[in-house]
């Protein structure tokens, strides 16, 4: 038998039903919002409790988003700055190498002003240098010690000229060319120079050694009056040095005198002084040999 059409099954009175609450839901809730906004249009502040409580209570979850969000910012700075930091201090280690040469050079250059302010408060107000020039080379190789200075007989300067730097005596002319000249040290073995000690009139002769040391031979043997540290000076005899230019210090005793280290090393000089023969007559007659003085 056929079932008959006018019954309705369960499932479509619940669908009603269903339908139904929710028409009536949603009248009441726009109905609530349409009182709540008119509410809020006549008194806006009486939500104010309600939305402070509501921000009350999201202000911690909000809080950690934003602290999330600062850290990970902070993270990523120092990511990227690690990064750039290799490429930062590199750049920083050029500039500053830059400045270390830049303050060597100007360092260089300062000792170099004094040097030659030296030299030209060297000489007294009679007494000018022939030619203020630079060392240029020394014998290495050989036995004995020679300096080239970078003035010559152009220049004016004439073999015996002593050469002296704003230290002390470093040696004389030995030959010369147009612009250059050859310098006998005072550590050659041929180097002989008449000395006496600064302060008394204790005399001797500075010798050569062919190394950095010179051998003071004192005139008057006996008891030797030598100390370490005693400052030698140029005596003026012979007639190639003016008296009172420094030459050497004491530093080891022997029975006839000492050795002496040269005050004026000419490896760590630059620039010297060429001057005038003190006595020129004195210095042709200590070239003369003996033998012709007596027969003139």
């Amino acid at each position: 038998m056929a079932p008959s059409g006018q019954r309705r099954s369960t499932y479509s009175k619940r669908a009603q039903y269903n339908l139904f609450t929710g028409y009536i839901v949603a009248g009441l809730g726009a109905l609530i919002g349409a009182v709540l906004l008119g509410v809020s249009f006549f008194q806006p502040d009486l939500f104010g409790g309600p939305r402070g409580a509501a921000q009350d209570a999201a202000s911690p979850a909000t809080e950690t988003v934003a602290t999330v969000r600062t850290e990970s910012k902070g993270l990523w700075d120092s990511i990227s700055g690690y990064y750039r930091a290799g490429s930062k201090n590199a750049e920083l280690r050029r500039e500053m190498e830059l400045a270390r040469i830049r303050l060597a050079e100007a360092e260089a250059i300062r000792q170099e002003n004094v040097r030659l302010k030296g030299l030209l408060d060297l000489q007294d107000k009679d007494r000018t240098p022939v030619a203020v020039a630079r060392l240029v080379g020394s014998s290495s190789s050989s036995t004995r010690r020679f300096a080239y200075l970078g003035a010559g007989s152009d220049d004016g300067v004439e073999v015996g000229m002593p050469v002296r730097s704003p230290r002390g005596v470093v040696g004389r002319i030995l030959e010369t060319g147009g612009s250059s000249s050859r310098v006998l040290l005072l550590t050659d073995s041929e180097s002989v120079l008449p000395v006496r000690r600064a302060g008394d009139e204790v005399v001797a002769f500075a010798e050569g050694r062919g190394d950095s040391l010179l051998r003071i031979k004192l005139i008057n043997l006996g008891i030797n009056p030598l100390q370490p540290g005693d400052m030698f000076v140029t005596s003026g005899a012979g007639g190639y040095y003016p008296p009172g230019i420094a030459v050497a210090i004491v530093t080891e005793l022997n029975d006839d005198g000492g050795l002496a280290r040269i005050v004026s090393d000419p490896a760590a000089t630059d620039f010297v002084a060429v001057e005038p023969i003190f006595e020129p007559d004195a210095a042709i007659g200590a070239q003369t040999p003996i033998e012709e003085e007596l027969t003139d």
